[in-house]
């Protein structure tokens, strides 16, 4: 009321935010970001809205920064399977030309032990 002339005050009213024009542009004052439905599950997103926009923010950012590491890791699980493919191709391959070195000791073995049962 305004000097008992029976008129109130106008109120402050509410500035709504939108994207391009946000209320505030200070992180912990953002109201904290809706969660889609059709969101994958485990996804950075899952709880933003237990949490304050900064840290959502901020999780995602620690997320970011661990892509380089988690593809650095799946690189070097790849480049382990792959050398130890090719150990096991080098052991197949010394192990068949060692068995025809076998083979061929023991055809040399036969034809002696035959040349001296002939003579």
């Amino acid at each position: 009321m305004i000097a008992g002339l029976g008129v109130t005050a106008p109120k402050p009213m509410k500035r709504i935010g939108t994207i391009d024009r946000p209320r505030t542009h200070d992180p912990r004052n953002q109201a904290p970001m809706s969660v889609p439905t059709n969101e994958p599950v485990g996804s950075a997103t899952s709880n933003v809205t237990s949490i304050g926009a900064n840290d959502s923010r901020q999780n995602r950012t620690r997320e970011m920064q661990l892509i380089p590491e988690a593809l650095a890791r799946a690189h070097m699980h790849d480049r382990l399977r792959e050398a130890d493919a090719e150990r096991q191709a080098v052991r197949l391959v010394s192990a068949r030309r060692m068995q025809r070195r076998a083979e061929r000791a023991s055809m040399r073995a036969r034809r002696a032990l035959a040349m001296a049962v002939m003579h």
